[in-house]
């Protein structure tokens, strides 16, 4: 199987398309998700929509196959991944910008309880 057959148009056209401009698209969608504190399952619809946006301009601009599953698996794929990591990377921001006193970054994509917070017992009361 030859790349434009696993694509579905020119290798160029759908790495250019797919990867610049919804790409883009993904990455703000999955911002604005995590900005209005919603789910990341609700990602998934909003990625799946962008890549049959992408699968119609390919073939509308570039005569790529308007339905092929490989090409719309990957791009799907590769729009899924942008949407996810977007929306994880401002989710964690947004945890610790909003509760500094609970949490702290740890990575790029995490957040992890604030060090030396102390630990209040199960019925609620505060520790000491």
């Amino acid at each position: 199987m030859s790349a434009a057959e696993l694509f579905g148009a020119a290798p160029a056209s759908f790495l250019g398309l797919t990867l610049l401009l919804f790409g883009a698209a993904a990455l703000a969608t999955g911002r604005a998700l995590a900005r209005s504190w919603r789910p990341a399952w609700q990602t998934v619809p909003y990625a799946l929509l962008l890549a049959a946006g992408d699968r119609f301009l390919l073939y509308a601009l570039f005569g790529g196959e308007l339905l092929s599953p490989s090409g719309y698996a990957l791009a799907a794929a590769i729009l899924l991944v942008l949407t996810l990591g977007a929306h994880r990377a401002v989710q964690a921001r947004l945890m610790v910008r909003q509760y500094p006193w609970l949490y702290e970054g740890a990575w790029p994509l995490c957040w992890r309880e604030r060090r030396g917070l102390a630990r209040g017992s199960e019925d609620g009361s505060p520790a000491g």
